[in-house]
């Protein structure tokens, strides 16, 4: 890696939350992590894990470069969680900011600690849909292939994919509906289910590599599903 940064990325759009920083210089990268299940809770246990894990790495606050948050898809209130934490930081130390997909994220960890080269990404939508992808790998970085959707299982399973012999199925969808494995069943199901904020780290290394991290004020999250979420709030018709 020929530029030094520490980049602090934070995830909390599923029943996940997850916290990463990668500390490096020209010669080596240190990444220190702390990833736990704890739905309901994100807002209690994030700010004390980001302390924690910027404490492991022997940094402050101060010495992160670019802030990177979990964008979605994944639950309302988790994805705006995740981004008011990155945004109301990155304001705090007037630094950059960067979004990655929760499914890309699950895509890159399958690549990372699995070596798969194909990878269809689900996650439980609930409301009987799944947040569904197809990620492939291209100069070590899982790249969507055509874009990320929110479906309806049966409506799916009519598209006839073509499942590649050696993909792979990440994420919570393929257990809320096991007809969608059935479909998939070509492909071998790995236990990564919700994502994790350290393996959204390579993302933001391209991204800022290309020129994309933004101002706070500027990250934008991905709901898929804007419409019947805001329809859903209070006050809302």
């Amino acid at each position: 890696m020929s530029q030094a940064i520490n980049i602090l990325c934070v995830d909390t759009s599923t029943e996940a939350c997850s916290v990463a920083v990668l500390c490096s210089t020209e010669n080596e990268q240190i990444i220190n992590d702390h990833f736990m299940l704890a739905p309901r809770e994100h807002t209690q246990k994030i700010l004390p894990t980001i302390e924690q894990v910027i404490k492991q790495s022997g940094l402050t606050l101060s010495d992160i470069d670019v802030i990177a948050y979990g964008r979605g898809p994944g639950s309302f209130t988790g994805v705006r969680i995740g981004i008011s934490i990155a945004q109301g930081l990155a304001y705090g130390i007037e630094k950059p900011i960067v979004g990655v997909s929760t499914l890309q994220a699950m895509s890159q960890e399958a690549y990372k600690n699995n070596q798969a080269k194909h990878v269809y990404a689900a996650i439980d939508a609930r409301m009987g849909e799944v947040y569904f992808a197809h990620y492939c790998l291209a100069d070590g970085l899982m790249i969507v292939v055509d874009q990320e959707v929110v479906i309806k299982p049966d409506d799916l399973l009519a598209l006839t994919l073509h499942v590649e012999s050696d993909s792979v199925l990440v994420g919570t969808g393929w257990k809320a509906y096991p007809a969608l494995g059935e479909y998939f069943n070509t492909a071998k199901q790995l236990d990564i289910e919700f994502p994790n904020a350290k393996y959204m780290l390579d993302q933001v290394i391209q991204s800022v590599a290309n020129n994309e991290a933004v101002a706070p004020e500027l990250a934008t999250p991905v709901y898929l599903r804007d419409k019947v979420t805001w329809k859903k709030l209070p006050g809302r018709e």
